[in-house]
């Protein structure tokens, strides 16, 4: 069994010392790794910039921006048995990145983004019959239906919503609460607990059905 992790942000220069990015800590996507490996399972882990230790005994790839997170999941998901998104990729990124650092000269500052590549969507349309595609979706409002339309358009198996407007379980926290649905209809409800207890059920709930 080959399970695969992508988990934290990824950071898109506007130049050598600014950048886009958001509040993601990739402690749910190490949380995950992590109980794959009490599991006995083969893991590699995919990682944004986080301020958290290596994992022992997973496999770690260091990424950085977008593209870079994208070129990594796709070369290593064809060989995947399950694969969880739990990465906060970031959506847009700068349309040219300046080469010096840009200086305070004038009152305003127009930035033209243009989007990232949709990874979990390109993953969806690669998946062959077998594999096990899970997303998550951090919401701030109308969590499940957002989470089932997102599930549907990009191909999912699971989806794992989390509210991130709240304090207890948002970014950053060390706990988290999620609702796991499947493509089937089936809906479990995870209460706040520790990250490394919802990646464990997570996991087993997943494991249980395939």
């Amino acid at each position: 069994m080959r399970l695969l992790v992508t988990a934290g942000p990824t950071i898109e220069k506007i130049d050598p010392v600014r950048y886009i990015s958001n509040f993601s800590s990739g402690k749910m996507g190490y949380a995950i790794a992590e109980a794959g490996r009490e599991m006995n399972i083969d893991v590699t882990l995919i990682s944004g910039p986080v301020s958290l230790p290596a994992p022992c005994g997973i496999k770690l790839i260091k990424v950085e921006n977008a593209s870079e997170m994208a070129a990594e999941t796709k070369r290593i998901f064809p060989d995947s048995d399950i694969t969880i998104m739990a990465a906060a990729v970031a959506d847009y990124r700068p349309v040219l990145q300046a080469p010096q650092k840009m200086k305070k000269e004038s009152v305003s500052l127009i930035i033209e983004l243009e989007k990232t590549e949709d990874i979990l969507a390109s993953l969806g349309a690669m998946k062959k019959p077998g594999q096990v595609l899970v997303g998550f979706a951090a919401e701030t409002e109308n969590l499940l239906e957002n989470a089932h339309a997102k599930l549907v358009r990009k191909n999912l198996d699971w989806i794992a919503a989390n509210d991130v407007s709240g304090n207890e379980t948002g970014f950053g926290s060390d706990l988290n609460a999620v609702t796991l649905i499947s493509r089937n209809g089936t809906i479990l409800e995870i209460p706040a607990a520790p990250k490394i207890e919802v990646a464990r059920l997570i996991l087993k709930e997943i494991l249980s059905a395939s």
